[in-house]
């Protein structure tokens, strides 16, 4: 009990040390925005350190099935620092920033390529916009797009290799999926295998619908984004981190369904083996 009561304040801690990051590294940030962010910390810490000290959940999903969680904070933390730092690339910047900033170029110009996500992030810009806006978010888009495919694809080498969910451990459904209801609606094979299609979809789609969404709402992005250097950082990372977000949640609902397939499968033998003896 108390480990689980210490596990759950660090992660408690550092979910807070996420939301803060950009407002403690961008300078330059107002009072209010800063007591805002604050808050907006405390309250997501809070709300982790409580689901994790719970052994009732009651939003967290797959809370006992690492690695899971973990991938997806990483990697949504990578994005926030490192957009964070080359938001003030300029003259006095630091040599990690020069560095994250000078990589950042290099992928952003190797995924900017008609119909890509990228492409289309950059697209979405207002027709004002400056060329070191449109630079920035060339840059920003593709070093967060290239974190979230890594991210994807650490997530499923290790499916592959079968270190999700650990072996030997038992998958408790209710406690990994607080909100989905197996006694509910249709055979729950069929159900986690729709939820994971439908996932997997939506992640696919995401990186292209969300820049056709912000186009047509240009003068409320230009206003809100590109004079806000925070709102940037989230906007893109968000835009990035979503659909990676997704596309795991997908797979690894598709792998809860073979799981239970399996089991019943294993189950019907055993009873079929009983019978015939």
């Amino acid at each position: 009990m108390l480990s689980q009561l210490i596990g759950a304040i660090v992660r408690g801690i550092l979910v807070a040390l996420l939301i803060a990051a950009p407002s403690i590294i961008v300078p330059g940030n107002h009072s209010d925005t800063s007591q805002v962010v604050a808050l907006l910390a405390i309250f997501a810490g809070l709300l982790t350190t409580i689901e994790y000290a719970s052994d009732y959940p009651s939003l967290m999903e797959f809370r006992d099935a690492p690695p899971f969680n973990r991938i997806r904070y990483i990697s949504l933390l990578l994005m926030v620092v490192l957009l964070s730092l080359i938001v003030d690339d300029g003259a006095d910047a630091a040599t990690l920033q020069r560095f994250t900033h000078a990589v950042g170029t290099v992928v952003g110009q190797a995924m900017d390529f008609p119909y890509s996500p990228v492409r289309l992030f950059v697209l979405a810009l207002p027709a004002d916009a400056s060329s070191s806006d449109i630079e920035f978010v060339r840059t920003a888009a593709g070093l967060c797009y290239l974190i979230s495919l890594v991210s994807l694809a650490v997530f499923m080498i290790g499916l592959r290799m079968g270190r999700w969910p650990a072996r030997g451990q038992n998958f408790n459904v209710w406690v990994n999926l607080p909100t989905f209801d197996p006694t509910a609606g249709s055979d729950v094979v069929d159900r986690l295998t729709r939820d994971a299609r439908f996932n997997s979809v939506l992640g696919f789609l995401l990186p292209f619908i969300i820049p056709a969404a912000m186009q047509t709402t240009s003068t409320v992005f230009q206003a809100f984004s590109l004079d806000s250097p925070q709102t940037l950082v989230w906007t893109i990372s968000a835009w990035a981190f979503l659909p990676a977000s997704l596309f795991m949640r997908g797979i690894a609902m598709a792998r809860i369904a073979s799981m239970i397939q399996a089991k019943r499968q294993s189950s019907f033998t055993q009873q079929d083996g009983l019978v015939a003896a």
